[in-house]
């Protein structure tokens, strides 16, 4: 027995360490993007047409960084406009908000530096991140019935206004006495003035707003308060 484990310690020795090739890795790079729209929405894409002001978050997921030190460069820039970016910040994190209406790209450039060994990325092939931002539009309704109906029963801006930055809307009787106003285009006035809903008849409405693309809307026009209209009706204020 002494005599086979001795052989074992000889062929040990002559074969000498036994050494194993570590696995080197190397590291690698994963943007991330998730926005939050105008409404309050949270989605991970922004390509498709987007109301402005929509709010972009992005990220650099990185994984096997090791010993290597990492640098990172944001772009946001306007299509066509590639040498005259929006922003150029070198944090792994950033946030934009989109007040422009036409089509933005957001790259990620990060570099690994280790000794004498650099990556970079992007390499090749990697996509931007594309936010598309809607050009303006706002329109308002001619009527509404606030009778508790459930049907038109706020006097608000048309359903599918776009990219509007800056709003404000006041109601005024016929004799001019302003009695509501509100600043965001997705709420509106529920006919009443002190808790009690008004008298059916003409009201006026002004409302000064601006969209993303710069364009103003002066909007004034006759309001009719219809209580006695309900939904069995038709649809009120569809002009």
């Amino acid at each position: 027995m002494n005599r086979i484990l001795n052989w074992i310690v000889f062929l040990l020795l002559l074969s000498g360490p036994l050494c194993l090739k570590a696995q080197t890795l190397y590291p690698s790079v994963t943007p991330q993007a998730r926005y939050v729209t105008s409404e309050g929405e949270e989605i991970d894409d922004a390509s498709e047409e987007q109301s402005a002001p929509i709010t972009g978050y992005f990220s650099a997921e990185v994984t096997d960084l090791g010993s290597y030190s990492a640098h990172y460069e944001w772009r946001i820039f306007k299509e066509g406009e590639e040498n005259s970016p929006l922003i150029d910040r070198f944090d792994p994190e950033i946030e934009y908000t989109f007040t422009q209406s036409g089509t933005f790209y957001v790259q990620l450039y990060a570099t690994f530096v280790q000794g004498t060994d650099t990556i970079r990325f992007p390499d090749g092939g990697e996509e931007p991140f594309v936010v598309t931002v809607s050009e303006s539009k706002l329109e308002f309704p001619n009527a509404f019935s606030p009778n508790g109906d459930g049907f038109n029963d706020v006097y608000k801006a048309k359903d599918g206004y776009r990219s509007i930055v800056k709003f404000k809307a006041t109601i005024f009787t016929r004799w001019g006495q302003k009695i509501y106003t509100w600043t965001n285009p997705a709420e509106g006035w529920d006919g009443k003035v002190n808790g009690r809903t008004v008298r059916d008849g003409v009201y006026y409405v002004v409302v000064q707003a601006e969209g993303a693309d710069g364009r103003k809307f002066n909007i004034r026009k006759d309001v009719n308060v219809l209580t006695g209209y309900t939904s069995e009706e038709g649809t009120t204020g569809a002009e």
